[in-house]
């Protein structure tokens, strides 16, 4: 089991032992353009979900606040998300980044996700506090390639995703919605040309209305060959 600890914007800190660790998938508000985006994965031989949106159970020890992640090989990248912590102190809104096996995801995407960490800011707001301007949050994510520079490649706003009230919905239906369950929220576009597969990638979560940011980052490094 998982202990995350995240400091409030009053100073104060609380930790969560994660129980639950879920990764939502084709989440866009506009389900349209989701379909598209699955059509578009089918003639890369990535299978398409059954339903969407979806929803995938991650082993909860994969849910980290970490500098680095170590990979099996060079096809594998994050994705910029918003990530629901329960709490003792009530929902909890972060900043997160799943790290995906590109190479496992074209035989299923729910073994992709159980490859890889889910990454975790070590901040978080009260879910309360920045409910009434959510759609205002900017979600972004850059990559920094072997030539050491940082390029942007997502930039989006959480009014593109399906909102954690949604997600709050379908765990209580599940008995989900105990302290100790995190919920990653479905990631935005990619920019068309820019290398996901960078040796750093990091992502942040800014509200406008505060002024306040959390962000991420974390390198990537691959394991030695195996033996045998």
């Amino acid at each position: 089991m998982s202990a995350l600890t995240f400091e409030l914007p009053d100073a104060t800190t609380t930790v969560v032992s994660v129980k639950n660790l879920l990764n939502a998938g084709y989440a866009g508000r506009a389900q349209a353009e989701v379909q598209a985006h699955i059509a578009e994965l089918a003639e890369l031989g990535i299978p398409g979900p059954s339903t969407t949106p979806a929803l995938y159970p991650v082993s909860a020890y994969l849910a980290m606040q970490a500098d680095s992640v170590e990979v099996q090989h060079a096809r594998t990248s994050g994705e910029a998300e918003w990530a629901l912590v329960i709490s003792e102190e009530g929902p909890l809104l972060t900043v997160a980044c799943d790290h995906t096996d590109r190479a496992l995801e074209v035989h299923g995407v729910a073994w992709s996700k159980n490859a890889s960490p889910d990454l975790l800011g070590r901040q978080a707001w009260r879910l309360d506090d920045v409910r009434d301007h959510l759609d205002q949050i900017t979600i972004k994510g850059w990559v920094t390639g072997d030539d050491g520079l940082e390029t942007l490649i997502q930039d989006s706003s959480l009014g593109a995703l399906l909102p954690p009230d949604y997600w709050l919905d379908v765990l209580e239906d599940r008995q989900l919605n105990g302290v100790g369950t995190v919920l990653l929220s479905g990631t935005v576009a990619m920019t068309a040309g820019v290398d996901q597969f960078a040796p750093v990638w990091r992502v942040e979560m800014g509200d406008p209305v505060t002024g306040r940011t959390i962000g991420l980052d974390y390198t990537i490094s691959t394991m030695p060959e195996p033996i045998g």
